[in-house]
């Protein structure tokens, strides 16, 4: 019944492709074009949400008619109100209710800061002290002159004076911009008061040296030499003078504590020469200034500083190691005796003697404020000085008396240093074996009111200066040879109401 067939295959044809072809795609190749749009950077209607929207024609209509001035009823009002007005403006304009108030739009700063520690590492090795600090005329580079204040066999040693531009994007605290080699130990320095590149120091050899700080090969550009014209002690303090002959010169002046205040004009060969010269001189201090108790010696009287009144180029102050401060003058027509062998006759130009400190005077400051009045009468804050030594005390003294308006004993040890302050008149600066006192006679007369530690240890700051580009820096140089930078607070930097009639006050309390 059952049986083994082979049967035939049967062939079923596919439908699949043939359909598959009709629609077929190449869909690697292309596509249909894409419609794009930048959504983040335009749209269909622009439009300045923050700006302004987009207002119907009844909106502007109501707008322009809410511009429109009625300017026959605003002229009507102004001449109704015009007598109150100035009634009023004249009430005001009388009023004294807002003098002395400045409006200051500056930010607060309420402490003080230490915004460079700057150094030279080869001269503290050589345990050298910073003798002077100055800052040039554009108030960016300090310089500092490395000696030595303190007793020792240096005199002979090599010392350095060394620049740091503070604007310099690349400015390295121990690597200053230029250092000059010297020979002997600079006492002191003073850049030119116009030319930012001079800048002029003393040495503990008696001699005056110019440097021109853009000639890094050889910068010296003027010196005096050895002569007998020059200083036969260290040279404790240089400044520049104006020329009164020569529009756009300068000439040197120095102190020494060989009692010499010599005036310096420069040569075309490099050379110092000597134009005119002053010797200090106790018997020649006139006797009716003398102070009970002096007892004067009979040898010159060795000048340690200097400072010219601001007010009188004819005027100037000098400290001199008896402990006392000079009034003196540049027109003294007396000559100096006994006669030295200097090339220009000197003459002797003290005029008063003010009360001593009990110690030498190492510092003198004049005061740089006056009250711009035809109507004030001496004494004036123009009159005003302050010395300090090292009995510690600070003196403020008129010119036109001997005894000090007041004696403030600032510190128990040595003060080296005294600025007045170029932008306040209360305030003042002083440098002492402890460190740097601000000192605001707005907020006591018997106590600083601020004390910075130049660093860690009891370290004698010798030298301070005042930046009167940028008011608000500082700069001080110490016996462990740093120099540090601080940028003082708004409280020591911005002039309170009625500050000036404060200092005019204290210049007019003269005591008998």
């Amino acid at each position: 019944m059952f049986a083994d067939r082979a049967a035939p295959g049967v062939d079923v044809q596919s439908l699949w492709r043939s359909a598959r072809s009709a629609r077929c795609e190449a869909k690697a190749c292309q596509t249909g074009k894409i419609s794009t749009a930048e959504a983040a950077a335009q749209s269909w209607t622009g439009r300045d949400v923050a700006v302004q929207t987009e207002q119907s024609k009844e909106a502007v209509q109501d707008f322009q008619q809410e511009i429109q001035a009625d300017y026959t009823g605003l002229l009507s009002f102004l001449q109704r109100v015009e007598d109150a007005v100035i009634k009023e403006l004249n009430k005001n304009w009388k009023s004294h209710a807002f003098d002395g108030f400045e409006v200051n739009w500056t930010d607060q700063d309420e402490t003080v800061l230490c915004l460079h520690t700057l150094s030279y590492p080869e001269a503290q090795d050589q345990n050298l002290q910073v003798t002077s600090v100055s800052w040039n005329a554009t108030g960016s580079v300090i310089a500092c002159s490395y000696g030595r204040l303190d007793d020792g066999d240096w005199s002979t040693e090599k010392s350095y004076v060394c620049t740091w531009n503070l604007d310099r994007r690349g400015l390295n605290p121990q690597h200053p911009d230029l250092v000059v080699d010297v020979p002997s130990s600079v006492m002191c320095l003073a850049f030119h008061p116009s030319q930012p590149s001079l800048i002029a120091g003393g040495l503990f050899s008696g001699e005056l040296v110019v440097w021109h700080t853009s000639r890094t090969e050889d910068p010296v550009i003027w010196r005096t030499g050895m002569t007998d014209d020059t200083h036969t002690d260290p040279v404790y303090q240089v400044n520049w003078l104006p020329d009164t002959r020569h529009r756009n010169h300068c000439r040197l002046l120095s102190v020494s504590t060989d009692g010499k205040i010599l005036v310096w004009r420069e040569e075309r060969d490099g050379r110092l020469a000597l134009a005119e010269g002053f010797a200090i001189v106790a018997q020649q201090i006139p006797r009716s200034t003398w102070l009970k108790k002096m007892a004067w010696g009979e040898a010159a009287m060795g000048v340690t500083s200097l400072s010219f009144s601001h007010f009188d180029p004819g005027v100037f102050i000098v400290g001199v190691e008896g402990g006392y401060s000079l009034r003196c003058s540049t027109a003294a027509p007396t000559p100096a005796l006994p006669r030295t062998g200097s090339s220009v006759p000197l003459r002797a130009p003290a005029e008063l003697a003010f009360s001593r400190h009990a110690g030498p005077v190492y510092s003198v400051s004049c005061s740089p404020f006056h009250r711009q009045s035809c109507f004030l009468l001496p004494p004036s804050p123009r009159n005003l000085f302050l010395s300090c030594g090292t009995d510690g005390q600070v003196h403020l003294h008129s010119m036109l008396q001997t005894q000090p308006l007041f004696a403030l004993q600032l510190s128990k040890k040595y003060l080296f240093c005294v600025r007045w302050s170029p932008v306040r008149p209360l305030v003042f600066a002083a440098a002492s074996g402890e460190g740097v006192h601000l000192f605001d006679l707005a907020r006591s007369m018997q106590k600083p009111s601020v004390s910075l530690k130049q660093s860690m240890s009891d370290c004698p700051v010798y030298c301070l200066e005042f930046n009167t580009k940028h008011t608000r820096l500082l700069a001080a140089g110490d016996a462990a040879g740093m120099i540090k930078v601080w940028q003082l607070s708004s409280d020591f930097t911005e002039q309170g109401p009625k500050e000036m009639n404060y200092l005019e006050q204290l210049a007019s309390e003269i005591t008998d």
